[in-house]
């Protein structure tokens, strides 16, 4: 008897493992239905490109006026000063930030160097730091000259 019982229990399994067995046919059948309903040429599906959203700044107009003793370019700006003393005729402008921690790190930088330097904000709302303020052009352009080893970008502003 347990012979018979347990010849039944390895008929069922064997039963169970050839009924799970898959149909490589169907397989088969389904990929060869699929070739063809498609075209004979291969085709590239382009995904769509999604861009991001860029913010645009406005575009800021700043006037350039060549002066008359020397040949320096200087621009005119209406600014607030935000931090500092108050400006001058003539102004050298070594850095412009969006971001007020910024030009505070910047400015912190220049008043450890030994510069006298503040901080304006244009109606933009873009921080100027001003490394230094004078009240005649030449003494501006030497500052300027001599800060641009290190700040290549440095500009004069004129009030």
């Amino acid at each position: 008897m347990k012979n018979y019982f347990v010849m039944g229990a390895a008929v069922c399994v064997a039963l169970s493992m050839v009924s799970c067995k898959s149909s490589e046919s169907a397989y088969k059948k389904a990929y060869e239905k699929s070739q063809l309903n498609q075209p004979s040429t291969t085709q590239v599906v382009q995904q769509p490109i999604v861009q991001q959203p860029t913010t645009v700044a406005p575009v800021q107009t700043v006037t350039t006026t060549p002066v008359a003793t020397t040949n320096e370019n200087t621009r005119s700006e209406n600014l607030t000063v935000v931090s500092g003393g108050g400006l001058k005729n003539f102004s050298v402008v070594v850095g412009s930030f969006s971001i007020k921690a910024n030009a505070e790190n910047l400015q912190k930088k220049l008043n450890i160097a030994g510069y006298a330097s503040q901080i304006a904000m244009n109606p933009q709302g873009m921080y100027r730091v001003i490394a230094s303020t004078f009240d005649d052009l030449n003494s501006a352009v030497q500052s300027r000259n001599t800060l641009r080893s290190q700040y290549p970008d440095a500009w004069l502003l004129r009030k």
